[in-house]
């Protein structure tokens, strides 16, 4: 892989890592513990704050992906961004929906029990940042 694209592309995974870490691992769990957050207080701060990190999210993967895809990759770093690319198509597309019915549900009033597909969200966001390492160390070793 050519070292642009190699750098390149590892810079990018790791500003992508960190803010995985940064929102997911930090402020969510966090925002609940606050003085005065109540359920749907926070469901709407992590509706918004995750809106805009999926966003950023994908086009940090596109970017990722262009520049693997320019930059000659070996097989097995385009096997581990089409990894990370979709563990992050899978959250998008199949559990952010389920669980933004469940929040507008939970904002309508609804007393709900908690929800597995929140766990399946989470489950993937830790396959997701430990693909995120893996690639960003390949991509710093080619």
């Amino acid at each position: 892989m050519n070292t642009t694209s190699a750098a390149t592309a590892g810079a990018v995974t790791f500003v992508w890592l960190g803010m995985v870490l940064a929102i997911s691992f930090l402020e969510a769990p966090l925002k609940f513990r606050a003085p005065g957050v109540t359920i749907p207080v926070g469901l709407g701060i992590g509706r918004l704050v995750f809106r805009a990190l999926n966003a950023v999210e994908t086009v940090l993967a596109a970017v990722v992906i262009v520049t693997v895809a320019v930059g000659g990759a070996p097989a097995g770093i385009i096997a581990l961004t089409a990894a990370v690319a979709a563990l992050l198509a899978v959250q998008l597309a199949a559990v952010r929906p389920v669980l933004n019915r469940r929040s507008d549900r939970v904002l309508a009033g609804e007393d709900l029990p908690r929800s597995r597909s929140h766990l399946w969200y989470v489950a993937l966001e830790i396959l997701k940042t430990a693909a995120l390492i893996t690639l960003g160390i390949a991509l710093s070793a080619s």
